[in-house]
């Protein structure tokens, strides 16, 4: 009821496309007209990156996030510890009850 069927590859037909044959083309290079000289206009030269400036707000705004970013990654570590913790000492008090159970019924 349940066995899997194993896909047969079909045989080759006899069916076979030629081969591609790749015929060079000849290339013609186009010389291109030099273009007129554009008229010099002078400019103060513009910096490669824009400058980002902070304003005292917003740097107090970053100091903060951040700050809060270390917090709550903090209490969530913390937290985790401390639930990994309790289930150690709860996994091991409940080993000694099971031992003591065992120990006693040995005992009688």
């Amino acid at each position: 009821m349940l066995r899997p069927k194993v896909p047969t590859m079909p045989q080759p037909t006899g069916l076979v496309t030629p081969p591609v044959v790749v015929e060079p083309t000849a290339v013609i290079q186009h010389i291109p007209q030099a273009p007129a000289p554009a008229p010099v206009v002078s400019v103060a030269p513009v910096p490669a990156r824009p400058t980002v400036q902070l304003t005292p707000g917003a740097v107090i705004a970053l100091v903060g996030s951040g700050t809060a970013v270390v917090l709550v990654a903090g209490a969530v570590l913390v937290s985790m510890l401390l639930a990994v913790a309790i289930t150690a000492a709860s996994i091991a008090i409940c080993a000694l009850v099971i031992r003591s159970l065992i120990n006693a019924q040995t005992r009688r």
